[in-house]
């Protein structure tokens, strides 16, 4: 069966910006090479201001972010989902319902929406309690208005069924195998190969950025800190400035270039994963893609993927005692082994796709079922 797909709730494709953009730039072109009319909506002022990109549609819909902040997400999600309005597909999967779920009646009739839940976005630090509380107001829109939904986490899967008694499915994010790290990339950043400790994050509260450093920057190590992603929000701007007296610590800045960001991964000494919210994230795949050694943030979300294959902090002290202490060997190598097994077994993009493609598939069948028994039940009456 061949299907009309919508693919909504991203900035657009190729990525730019992050998971959902990556999820949507794999995804999307595989759903087409599968032969499904795949139509993915891009932000206006998107890089990519083609029409057609690895054999997907791309529709531009004007996103007042740039002006507006934040606000300006429902004014794209509104542009996007009238836009659906006007064309026949049979699909829409939404990924995120943050600023969409609120624009739920206007979902075009007889279209099978379909949600990825994204994490739990009311636990995020960086919102205020009226922000939270909003969220969860659009989490239960989302409950309401979607068809069927998708949890990338087995965690974020419990809680709707916990919470609201349905299901969702399984489908974790993906990650490629790499396997050609170029060690000429971490001298590019004013670090040397296997003597640099690397956090790589959006700046943000919940990612645990602070706790990492103040651990690091108490510590006796004279290996450097190199810090990658956007320092130019308020969280970032802070924390440039409290820690750039320590030389250790370098600012790298944004980089999106995937070969890039896997050779700094394969090549650290450390690799830190401070998220503590959300679902499987794609970052930290990537890290085991890479054969990186991983000190995660403990919680449940980074326990169900890695398990005993990397270490665990909880506060700046358990940094600090990581920092001094680790002498890298044979066990850990063995954990490199290990998650860079886990990508191949659990978290390749052909097999996330072909689950999303098996779960749309199903899903359309049911809709259409349940409806043409409404119809009869109608008809009969």
């Amino acid at each position: 069966m061949s299907l009309r797909i919508a693919i909504m709730g991203t900035r657009g494709i190729p990525n730019h910006y992050g998971g959902f953009e990556q999820l949507a730039e794999h995804l999307a072109p595989g759903l087409a090479r599968a032969g499904h009319d795949v139509t993915v909506y891009n932000s206006h002022n998107h890089p990519f201001q083609g029409k057609q990109w690895e054999g997907v549609k791309i529709v531009h819909c004007y996103d007042p972010e740039f002006l507006f902040g934040s606000a300006g997400q429902f004014v794209y999600d509104l542009n996007c989902i009238l836009d659906a309005r006007e064309r026949n597909f049979d699909v829409i999967l939404q990924l995120g319902y943050t600023s969409s779920s609120v624009w739920g009646l206007l979902f075009p009739e007889n279209v099978v929406v379909i949600y990825n839940m994204d994490g739990l976005e009311w636990q995020r630090a960086k919102y205020s309690r009226l922000t939270r509380r909003f969220l969860l107001y659009a989490e239960r829109l989302a409950v309401r208005f979607s068809s069927f939904r998708i949890a990338d986490s087995p965690v974020i899967q419990e809680y709707y069924s916990r919470k609201y008694g349905i299901g969702t499915e399984y489908i974790a994010y993906g990650a490629d195998v790499f396997d050609s790290a170029d060690a000429s990339v971490p001298g590019a950043y004013g670090v040397e190969p296997g003597d640099y400790l690397l956090l790589m994050a959006r700046m943000e509260e919940e990612n645990n950025i602070e706790m990492v450093l103040n651990g690091f920057c108490s510590s006796g190590t004279t290996k450097k800190m190199l810090i990658v992603g956007n320092m130019s929000n308020g969280h970032g701007k802070y924390l440039k400035k409290k820690f750039s007296d320590d030389e250790r610590v370098v600012f790298a800045g944004a980089i999106f270039e995937q070969e890039k960001v896997h050779s700094l991964k394969a090549f650290s000494f450390l690799y830190f994963h401070g998220h503590s919210t959300g679902g499987t994230n794609p970052s930290l795949l990537e890290a085991m893609a890479s054969r990186a050694l991983i000190l995660a943030h403990d919680n449940a979300f980074n326990r169900n993927v890695l398990g005993g294959d990397a270490y665990y902090f909880s506060s700046a002290a358990g940094v600090r005692e990581l920092v001094d202490g680790l002498v890298r060997g044979e066990a850990e190598e063995e954990m490199l082994r290990r998650n860079f097994e886990k990508v191949g077994e659990c978290y390749s993009w052909p097999d996330v796709i072909e689950k999303y493609e098996r779960f749309i598939l199903r899903s359309v069948f049911v809709f259409r079922n349940e409806r043409n028994l409404v119809y009869r039940r109608y008809s009969r009456e």
